[in-house]
């Protein structure tokens, strides 16, 4: 059952990134890395579909609450990334992320504000992919 909707939902996500454009000049366009993780899901999800674990365990209490808080802190991410900026989003999002995995909280915040900012300097100065810096209200 998983895997069928996994695989709708790759299978949606090709289909969708076809129209992607930017206006700057990327040889392989926006649409690429949308469609090539989509790929990959839905290979991935062909083997949920075609080989299904024979003795399913439903998860026990603190790991589905942990997998709820994960989609959690990534739909605040894709919610806040455009009104706080890449760098602060990510920064909070990895952070969470962290604190969800049993880092301790200075070492989730070393680690975010790592993430936050190595990753904005590599995509918007080294690879030339504008993205949004300060939070709505400063820009």
């Amino acid at each position: 059952m998983v895997g069928a909707v996994i695989f709708m939902i790759a299978v949606s996500a090709v289909w969708v990134a076809r129209g992607y454009e930017a206006s700057f000049g990327d040889p392989l366009g926006p649409a690429a890395f949308p469609q090539m993780v989509a790929a990959l899901a839905a290979i991935l999800s062909l083997g949920l579909l075609l080989r299904p674990d024979p003795d399913p365990v439903a998860q026990s209490g603190p790991a589905l609450a942990r997998q709820l808080c994960t989609l959690a802190v990534l739909s605040g991410y894709v919610l806040l990334l455009e009104p706080l900026g890449f760098p602060l989003s990510t920064t909070l999002g990895t952070g969470c992320l962290a604190l969800l995995f049993g880092a301790r909280p200075w070492k989730a915040g070393v680690t975010g504000l790592a993430v936050g900012i190595s990753l904005f300097v590599i995509f918007d100065a080294v690879l030339g992919l504008p993205l949004p810096f300060a939070p709505a209200i400063f820009g």
